[in-house]
Protein backbone atom coordinates (compact mmCIF):
# COMPACT_ATOMS: atom_id res chain seq x y z
CA UNK A 1 0.00 0.00 0.00
CA UNK A 2 1.53 3.33 -1.10
CA UNK A 3 -1.45 5.54 -0.28
CA UNK A 4 -4.24 5.55 2.30
CA UNK A 5 -7.50 7.44 1.91
CA UNK A 6 -9.64 7.52 5.04
CA UNK A 7 -11.21 9.85 7.58
CA UNK A 8 -13.06 10.21 10.87
CA UNK A 9 -16.80 10.66 11.44
CA UNK A 10 -18.06 12.12 14.72
CA UNK A 11 -19.35 15.10 16.69
CA UNK A 12 -17.00 17.86 17.93
CA UNK A 13 -13.84 16.28 16.52
CA UNK A 14 -11.91 19.38 15.46
CA UNK A 15 -9.31 18.83 18.19
CA UNK A 16 -8.72 15.13 17.56
CA UNK A 17 -5.08 14.01 17.27
CA UNK A 18 -6.05 10.94 15.23
CA UNK A 19 -5.12 12.26 11.76
CA UNK A 20 -1.75 13.45 13.12
CA UNK A 21 -1.13 9.99 14.60
CA UNK A 22 -1.93 8.28 11.31
CA UNK A 23 0.24 10.78 9.42
CA UNK A 24 3.19 10.04 11.70
CA UNK A 25 2.86 6.29 11.17
CA UNK A 26 2.26 6.66 7.43
CA UNK A 27 5.42 8.74 7.07
CA UNK A 28 7.41 6.03 8.84
CA UNK A 29 5.98 3.43 6.45
CA UNK A 30 6.34 5.49 3.28
CA UNK A 31 2.57 5.79 2.76
CA UNK A 32 0.87 8.92 1.43
CA UNK A 33 -2.12 9.75 3.63
CA UNK A 34 -5.27 11.52 2.47
CA UNK A 35 -7.45 12.15 5.54
CA UNK A 36 -10.74 14.01 6.03
CA UNK A 37 -12.51 15.03 9.22
CA UNK A 38 -16.29 14.69 8.98
CA UNK A 39 -17.55 16.69 11.97
CA UNK A 40 -21.31 16.21 12.23
CA UNK A 41 -21.94 18.43 15.25
CA UNK A 42 -25.16 20.34 14.65
CA UNK A 43 -26.08 18.28 11.59
CA UNK A 44 -29.31 16.69 12.81
CA UNK A 45 -30.09 15.34 9.34
CA UNK A 46 -26.79 13.42 8.98
CA UNK A 47 -27.45 9.96 7.54
CA UNK A 48 -24.57 7.71 8.60
CA UNK A 49 -25.29 4.75 6.31
CA UNK A 50 -25.90 6.91 3.26
CA UNK A 51 -22.73 8.89 3.88
CA UNK A 52 -20.58 5.76 4.27
CA UNK A 53 -22.11 4.36 1.09
CA UNK A 54 -20.79 7.47 -0.63
CA UNK A 55 -17.29 6.98 0.76
CA UNK A 56 -17.20 3.42 -0.52
CA UNK A 57 -18.39 4.53 -3.95
CA UNK A 58 -15.64 7.15 -3.93
CA UNK A 59 -12.98 4.45 -3.39
CA UNK A 60 -11.96 5.30 0.16
CA UNK A 61 -9.96 2.59 1.93
CA UNK A 62 -12.10 2.96 5.04
CA UNK A 63 -13.30 5.32 7.73
CA UNK A 64 -12.89 5.62 11.48
CA UNK A 65 -15.85 6.39 13.71
CA UNK A 66 -16.26 8.07 17.07
CA UNK A 67 -19.10 9.40 19.27
CA UNK A 68 -22.01 9.13 18.61
CA UNK A 69 -21.83 6.71 15.65
CA UNK A 70 -20.06 3.59 16.95
CA UNK A 71 -23.31 1.63 17.25
CA UNK A 72 -24.35 2.83 13.78
CA UNK A 73 -21.01 1.57 12.46
CA UNK A 74 -21.57 -1.86 14.00
CA UNK A 75 -25.03 -2.01 12.48
CA UNK A 76 -23.59 -0.96 9.11
CA UNK A 77 -20.89 -3.64 9.27
CA UNK A 78 -23.37 -6.37 10.20
CA UNK A 79 -21.87 -9.76 9.39
CA UNK A 80 -18.66 -7.93 8.53
CA UNK A 81 -17.91 -7.75 12.25
CA UNK A 82 -15.94 -10.83 13.42
CA UNK A 83 -18.16 -13.11 15.50
CA UNK A 84 -16.11 -12.51 18.65
CA UNK A 85 -16.65 -8.74 18.32
CA UNK A 86 -20.27 -8.73 17.15
CA UNK A 87 -21.56 -8.89 20.72
CA UNK A 88 -19.98 -5.49 21.43
CA UNK A 89 -22.53 -3.74 19.26
CA UNK A 90 -20.01 -1.00 18.54
CA UNK A 91 -17.37 -0.46 15.87
CA UNK A 92 -14.87 2.38 15.58
CA UNK A 93 -13.36 1.46 12.21
CA UNK A 94 -14.82 0.28 8.91
CA UNK A 95 -12.47 -1.08 6.26
CA UNK A 96 -13.71 -1.18 2.68
CA UNK A 97 -12.65 -3.38 -0.22
CA UNK A 98 -14.09 -6.49 -1.84
CA UNK A 99 -15.70 -7.16 1.54
CA UNK A 100 -16.67 -4.79 4.34
CA UNK A 101 -15.03 -5.30 7.74
CA UNK A 102 -15.96 -3.64 11.03
CA UNK A 103 -13.57 -3.80 13.99
CA UNK A 104 -13.16 -2.18 17.40
CA UNK A 105 -9.68 -0.90 18.15
CA UNK A 106 -10.95 0.79 21.34
CA UNK A 107 -11.46 -2.72 22.75
CA UNK A 108 -8.08 -4.11 21.74
CA UNK A 109 -6.38 -0.80 22.51
CA UNK A 110 -7.70 -0.72 26.08
CA UNK A 111 -6.53 -4.28 26.80
CA UNK A 112 -3.08 -3.37 25.46
CA UNK A 113 -2.91 -0.07 27.37
CA UNK A 114 -3.90 -1.78 30.62
CA UNK A 115 -1.23 -4.47 30.17
CA UNK A 116 1.42 -1.78 29.71
CA UNK A 117 0.32 0.85 32.24
CA UNK A 118 -1.31 -1.19 35.05
CA UNK A 119 0.14 -4.71 34.64
CA UNK A 120 0.01 -5.64 38.35
CA UNK A 121 -3.33 -3.99 39.15
CA UNK A 122 -6.38 -6.17 39.77
CA UNK A 123 -9.49 -4.84 38.01
CA UNK A 124 -11.85 -5.90 40.82
CA UNK A 125 -15.26 -4.22 41.09
CA UNK A 126 -15.85 -1.36 38.66
CA UNK A 127 -18.23 1.60 38.63
CA UNK A 128 -18.76 2.41 34.94
CA UNK A 129 -20.31 5.74 33.94
CA UNK A 130 -21.86 5.60 30.48
CA UNK A 131 -23.29 2.81 28.34
CA UNK A 132 -22.78 4.13 24.82
CA UNK A 133 -20.32 3.20 22.08
CA UNK A 134 -17.10 3.52 24.05
CA UNK A 135 -18.60 1.64 27.02
CA UNK A 136 -19.47 -1.23 24.69
CA UNK A 137 -15.74 -1.57 24.01
CA UNK A 138 -14.35 -0.86 27.49
CA UNK A 139 -16.92 -3.01 29.35
CA UNK A 140 -16.05 -6.26 27.54
CA UNK A 141 -12.35 -5.40 27.83
CA UNK A 142 -12.78 -5.12 31.61
CA UNK A 143 -14.50 -8.50 31.65
CA UNK A 144 -11.60 -9.99 29.68
CA UNK A 145 -9.17 -8.48 32.18
CA UNK A 146 -10.97 -10.16 35.08
CA UNK A 147 -13.48 -7.66 36.49
CA UNK A 148 -15.38 -9.26 39.37
CA UNK A 149 -18.40 -6.99 38.91
CA UNK A 150 -19.34 -3.95 36.84
CA UNK A 151 -22.00 -1.49 37.98
CA UNK A 152 -23.28 0.67 35.12
CA UNK A 153 -24.89 4.09 35.35
CA UNK A 154 -26.28 5.90 32.32
CA UNK A 155 -28.90 8.58 31.81
CA UNK A 156 -30.71 6.06 29.60
CA UNK A 157 -31.89 3.05 31.62
CA UNK A 158 -32.58 1.10 28.43
CA UNK A 159 -29.03 1.68 27.20
CA UNK A 160 -27.60 0.61 30.57
CA UNK A 161 -29.74 -2.55 30.56
CA UNK A 162 -28.58 -3.39 27.05
CA UNK A 163 -24.92 -3.08 28.00
CA UNK A 164 -25.41 -5.13 31.17
CA UNK A 165 -26.99 -7.89 29.10
CA UNK A 166 -24.03 -7.86 26.73
CA UNK A 167 -21.53 -8.06 29.59
CA UNK A 168 -23.21 -10.98 31.33
CA UNK A 169 -23.78 -11.92 34.98
CA UNK A 170 -21.01 -9.73 36.39
CA UNK A 171 -22.87 -6.57 35.29
CA UNK A 172 -25.68 -4.70 37.03
CA UNK A 173 -27.18 -1.26 36.57
CA UNK A 174 -27.44 1.51 39.16
CA UNK A 175 -30.21 4.05 39.59
CA UNK A 176 -29.22 7.66 40.40
CA UNK A 177 -29.68 7.08 44.13
CA UNK A 178 -27.57 3.88 44.01
CA UNK A 179 -24.72 5.44 42.07
CA UNK A 180 -22.86 7.04 45.05
CA UNK A 181 -22.79 3.70 46.89
CA UNK A 182 -21.51 1.94 43.77
CA UNK A 183 -18.69 4.49 43.46
CA UNK A 184 -17.67 4.15 47.11
CA UNK A 185 -17.64 0.35 46.92
CA UNK A 186 -15.67 0.10 43.68
CA UNK A 187 -12.03 -0.83 43.17
CA UNK A 188 -11.95 1.04 39.87
CA UNK A 189 -13.80 3.98 38.30
CA UNK A 190 -14.38 4.37 34.56
CA UNK A 191 -15.74 7.38 32.71
CA UNK A 192 -17.13 6.35 29.32
CA UNK A 193 -19.23 9.51 28.87
CA UNK A 194 -18.36 12.76 27.04
CA UNK A 195 -18.25 14.57 30.39
CA UNK A 196 -14.87 16.21 30.76
CA UNK A 197 -14.30 17.00 27.10
CA UNK A 198 -13.30 20.56 26.26
CA UNK A 199 -16.80 21.37 25.00
CA UNK A 200 -18.54 19.46 27.81
CA UNK A 201 -16.77 20.07 31.17
CA UNK A 202 -17.67 18.22 34.35
CA UNK A 203 -17.34 14.79 35.91
CA UNK A 204 -19.61 11.78 36.38
CA UNK A 205 -17.94 11.15 39.75
CA UNK A 206 -18.34 13.51 42.72
CA UNK A 207 -14.89 14.32 44.15
CA UNK A 208 -15.96 13.56 47.73
CA UNK A 209 -16.74 9.95 46.72
CA UNK A 210 -13.23 9.34 45.36
CA UNK A 211 -10.42 8.05 47.58
CA UNK A 212 -10.92 4.43 48.60
CA UNK A 213 -10.64 3.03 45.09
CA UNK A 214 -7.40 1.72 43.55
CA UNK A 215 -7.52 2.94 39.96
CA UNK A 216 -9.41 5.08 37.45
CA UNK A 217 -9.72 5.43 33.68
CA UNK A 218 -11.18 8.29 31.64
CA UNK A 219 -11.96 7.68 27.96
CA UNK A 220 -11.77 11.45 27.35
CA UNK A 221 -8.36 12.61 26.15
CA UNK A 222 -8.99 16.21 25.09
CA UNK A 223 -7.98 17.46 27.59
CA UNK A 224 -5.95 14.54 28.98
CA UNK A 225 -5.97 15.82 32.56
CA UNK A 226 -9.74 15.92 33.02
CA UNK A 227 -11.33 17.05 36.26
CA UNK A 228 -12.19 13.42 37.00
CA UNK A 229 -8.60 12.16 36.62
CA UNK A 230 -7.25 15.18 38.50
CA UNK A 231 -9.55 14.35 41.43
CA UNK A 232 -8.44 10.71 41.26
CA UNK A 233 -4.74 11.58 41.16
CA UNK A 234 -5.11 13.88 44.16
CA UNK A 235 -6.83 11.04 46.02
CA UNK A 236 -3.92 8.67 45.29
CA UNK A 237 -5.53 6.43 42.66
CA UNK A 238 -3.50 4.94 39.82
CA UNK A 239 -4.80 6.42 36.58
CA UNK A 240 -5.06 5.33 32.98
CA UNK A 241 -5.74 8.25 30.65
CA UNK A 242 -7.75 8.54 27.49
CA UNK A 243 -4.51 9.45 25.74
CA UNK A 244 -2.99 6.13 26.84
CA UNK A 245 -5.91 4.40 25.13
CA UNK A 246 -5.67 6.76 22.14
CA UNK A 247 -2.09 5.78 21.32
CA UNK A 248 -2.81 2.06 21.44
CA UNK A 249 -6.04 2.53 19.48
CA UNK A 250 -4.23 4.57 16.83
CA UNK A 251 -1.56 1.90 16.33
CA UNK A 252 -4.19 -0.80 15.91
CA UNK A 253 -6.20 1.37 13.54
CA UNK A 254 -3.12 1.95 11.37
CA UNK A 255 -2.45 -1.78 11.36
CA UNK A 256 -6.08 -2.46 10.41
CA UNK A 257 -5.99 -0.01 7.51
CA UNK A 258 -2.58 -0.98 6.13
CA UNK A 259 -1.71 -4.49 7.31
CA UNK A 260 1.57 -3.07 8.65
CA UNK A 261 2.52 -3.67 12.29
CA UNK A 262 4.72 -0.83 13.60
CA UNK A 263 7.14 -1.39 16.46
CA UNK A 264 4.87 -0.63 19.45
CA UNK A 265 7.61 0.65 21.76
CA UNK A 266 9.03 3.04 19.19
CA UNK A 267 5.65 4.20 17.90
CA UNK A 268 4.13 4.73 21.36
CA UNK A 269 7.08 6.96 22.19
CA UNK A 270 6.75 8.87 18.91
CA UNK A 271 3.02 9.43 19.46
CA UNK A 272 3.65 10.97 22.89
CA UNK A 273 4.28 14.35 21.23
CA UNK A 274 0.57 14.49 20.35
CA UNK A 275 -0.59 14.54 23.97
CA UNK A 276 -3.13 17.36 24.47
CA UNK A 277 -2.50 19.91 27.19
Amino acid sequence: MKSLRCGLIGDHISQTRFPAALELMCQEAGIELSFELIDTAGKSDFDFAQFVDGLRADNWHGVSVTHPYKQDAADYAGEGMPSELRQLGASNILVFGDTLTGLNTDYSGFVSAWALQLPTTSVGAVALAGAGGVARAIGPALVELGASEITIFDTSTDRAKDLAKRLGPCATIASPDQWPKAIKGADGLVNATPLGMTYNPGSAFAADLIGKQAWAFDAVYTPTDTQFLTDCSHAGLATLTGFDLFRHMAIRSFQTYTGISPNPNVTLSNLAVLRPD
